[in-house]
Protein backbone atom coordinates (compact mmCIF):
# COMPACT_ATOMS: atom_id res chain seq x y z
CA UNK A 1 0.00 0.00 0.00
CA UNK A 2 2.83 2.52 0.87
CA UNK A 3 4.56 1.83 -2.52
CA UNK A 4 1.45 2.39 -4.49
CA UNK A 5 1.03 5.56 -2.75
CA UNK A 6 4.74 6.51 -3.04
CA UNK A 7 4.14 5.85 -6.61
CA UNK A 8 1.32 7.95 -6.97
CA UNK A 9 3.30 10.64 -5.65
CA UNK A 10 6.22 10.10 -8.16
CA UNK A 11 4.13 10.48 -10.94
CA UNK A 12 2.42 13.20 -9.54
CA UNK A 13 5.83 15.00 -9.22
CA UNK A 14 6.76 13.97 -12.69
CA UNK A 15 3.46 15.61 -13.84
CA UNK A 16 3.82 18.51 -12.43
CA UNK A 17 7.47 18.99 -13.43
CA UNK A 18 6.48 18.15 -17.06
CA UNK A 19 3.29 21.17 -17.07
CA UNK A 20 6.09 23.72 -15.15
CA UNK A 21 8.74 22.80 -17.56
CA UNK A 22 5.85 23.37 -20.78
CA UNK A 23 4.69 26.36 -19.04
CA UNK A 24 8.29 28.19 -18.61
CA UNK A 25 8.88 27.32 -22.51
CA UNK A 26 5.97 29.32 -23.33
CA UNK A 27 6.74 32.38 -21.08
CA UNK A 28 10.64 32.36 -22.59
CA UNK A 29 10.31 35.67 -24.46
CA UNK A 30 13.92 35.86 -25.80
CA UNK A 31 12.97 32.08 -27.13
CA UNK A 32 9.48 33.33 -28.62
CA UNK A 33 11.12 36.17 -30.27
CA UNK A 34 13.54 34.35 -31.83
CA UNK A 35 11.32 31.71 -33.51
CA UNK A 36 8.86 34.58 -34.20
CA UNK A 37 12.21 36.25 -36.45
CA UNK A 38 13.07 33.25 -38.07
CA UNK A 39 9.45 32.63 -39.23
CA UNK A 40 9.70 36.00 -40.50
CA UNK A 41 12.74 35.86 -42.06
CA UNK A 42 11.71 32.71 -43.53
CA UNK A 43 8.49 33.72 -45.05
CA UNK A 44 10.59 37.04 -46.28
CA UNK A 45 12.85 35.07 -48.25
CA UNK A 46 9.89 33.21 -49.51
CA UNK A 47 7.69 36.20 -51.15
CA UNK A 48 9.27 38.91 -50.62
CA UNK A 49 6.50 41.39 -52.22
CA UNK A 50 3.14 41.28 -49.04
CA UNK A 51 6.88 42.44 -47.05
CA UNK A 52 7.62 45.62 -49.68
CA UNK A 53 3.64 46.32 -49.49
CA UNK A 54 3.19 46.57 -46.20
CA UNK A 55 6.52 48.57 -45.52
CA UNK A 56 5.16 51.01 -47.86
CA UNK A 57 2.06 51.13 -46.75
CA UNK A 58 3.72 51.68 -43.18
CA UNK A 59 5.95 54.98 -44.68
CA UNK A 60 2.98 56.39 -46.39
CA UNK A 61 0.36 55.89 -43.22
CA UNK A 62 3.63 57.67 -40.99
CA UNK A 63 4.11 60.49 -43.59
CA UNK A 64 0.47 61.22 -43.96
CA UNK A 65 0.51 61.48 -39.79
CA UNK A 66 3.21 63.59 -39.84
CA UNK A 67 1.88 66.53 -42.83
CA UNK A 68 -1.35 66.30 -41.04
CA UNK A 69 0.39 67.19 -37.62
CA UNK A 70 2.01 69.65 -39.53
CA UNK A 71 -0.37 71.20 -41.71
CA UNK A 72 -3.54 70.86 -39.71
CA UNK A 73 -4.59 74.61 -38.03
CA UNK A 74 -5.35 73.27 -34.67
CA UNK A 75 -2.98 76.36 -33.23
Amino acid sequence: MADDIEAKVAAARAELADTLDAIEDKLNVPKRVSELTERAKASYERNPLPWIIGAVGAAIAVAGVVAWAILSDDD
